[in-house]
């Protein structure tokens, strides 16, 4: 490959949390407390949801250009901002007739995600997810006074999740919901929504009247044999009810900079988002943020991307063969989007006499960093990033095996 996607990155001292396992345990970040790793065992960090991988090199070159002027005053995002965004999304995702001012800087998904919210309901209103359910969505609306309505994603019989619409409708109907918060592609459980599943679902949104928030951060990080259908795209209504989300953050790993946007359509929608996030003056684009979006969207960009979801659909293939075959009583569904794994492993615990604390703590003893699933509404599950070099998933994937699920 011409990118470099198998060197182990050395991250400490380099502010990446990835790495900083005492204070994530410290936290409550890793669900459980007082655990030590064992002496000879080195870190494989597979928890929160960064790559290590280094980025793509025209992000750094953007950046140190940038940064070789010395004034860095007010400004405001460039035509080039504009024009790289509205340039990727229609080569990746086949999106037309985008402009400008349906771009809105944001300074974090979540961020939008409460504007937009605060735009469709008021405090105490009810808002409905798919469970399971991204961490940050959970405190974001729980910390900004909304209650969230769970409908839970069902696993069909060859194992795939799938929205129950059943269910949705039922709590559309009974529960006096105007909006929804949608995750395309979805953490943590990997899913790339098919195009009758988006139309089925902005169909029933439609039918109650209900505004869809659409996460899409992770739309880029699609594995092999799959597509990522913007939710906008599906139809006119769905276009203008629906605020969506992007980034390059987790695209490149540039999460530490900042630095995400929403595409509006519906005027109405934007303006008042617009006069939502202007309120407490949060949202102010950084322009060393501006610049490397511009570096990550350059036509080496493209290529990088491609590398790097031909890495993550190696990672997966191969971590979740090894974990359906070797780690009886664990069930999982194959991603078809992101990097991350989503274990259930209540079969296993029940069948040797286990607490999940306990799992968790035996995987971290011996250096393998992974992630409580309870958080995201799994009762007895682990989330685990696979966003590393293959050689460390393979490391990772015997010391399971050897020190954990089959002691």
């Amino acid at each position: 490959m011409k990118y470099d996607f198998t060197t182990i990155m050395d991250r400490k001292g380099k502010d990446a949390i990835a790495l900083d396992v005492e204070t994530a345990l410290e936290g409550g970040m890793l669900g459980v407390e007082n655990v030590e790793i064992k002496k000879g065992f080195s870190v494989i960090p597979m928890w929160v949801a960064d790559m290590n991988f280094p980025t793509v090199p025209t992000v750094q070159e953007a950046l140190i250009q940038r940064a070789e002027h010395p004034a860095f005053g007010y400004f405001s995002p460039s035509q080039e901002y504009y024009d790289s965004i509205i340039r990727w999304q229609q080569t990746r995702n086949g999106v037309t007739g985008l402009t400008s001012e349906c771009i809105g800087y944001e300074n974090g998904v979540l961020g939008g995600v409460v504007s937009a919210l605060n735009v469709f309901c008021s405090k105490g209103d009810k808002v409905l997810l798919h469970s399971p359910t991204y961490i940050g969505f959970t405190g974001s609306l729980k910390n900004n006074g909304y209650d969230m309505v769970l409908s839970p994603l069902k696993r069909d019989e060859k194992g795939i999740w799938r929205m129950d619409f059943e269910d949705m409708e039922e709590k559309l109907a009974t529960e006096n919901i105007h909006a929804a918060v949608f995750c395309s592609p979805h953490n943590p459980c990997g899913r790339v929504w098919e195009r009758w599943e988006l139309e089925k679902a902005m169909a029933l949104f439609q039918k109650y009247d209900v505004y869809v928030v659409s996460d899409e951060i992770w739309s880029d990080l699609i594995l092999d044999g799959h597509k990522h259908i913007p939710t906008q795209s599906v139809s006119q209504d769905a276009k203008m009810r629906t605020a969506a989300f992007y980034a390059p953050s987790k695209t490149f790993n540039l999460a530490g900079l900042v630095g995400s946007y929403h595409i509006v359509y519906n005027k109405w929608i934007r303006d008042r988002m617009e006069k939502e996030s202007s309120l407490s003056h949060y949202n102010s684009m950084n322009v060393l943020s501006m610049h490397a979006l511009i570096g990550a969207y350059k036509p080496e960009g493209y290529e990088w991307v491609d590398q790097l979801c031909q890495v993550l659909t190696d990672n997966v293939n191969y971590a979740y063969d090894y974990i359906t075959t070797h780690f009886s009583g664990v069930e999982l569904s194959r991603p078809e989007g992101t990097y991350m794994l989503f274990l259930d492993c209540t079969r296993w615990c029940q069948e040797h006499g286990k607490t999940l604390d306990e799992l968790e703590a035996a995987g971290i003893q011996v250096g393998v960093i992974w992630q409580d699933g309870r958080p995201f509404h799994g009762p007895c599950s682990i989330r685990m990033n696979l966003a590393l070099p293959h050689s460390l998933v393979k490391e990772a994937m015997e010391r399971l095996d050897k020190y954990v699920f089959n002691a």
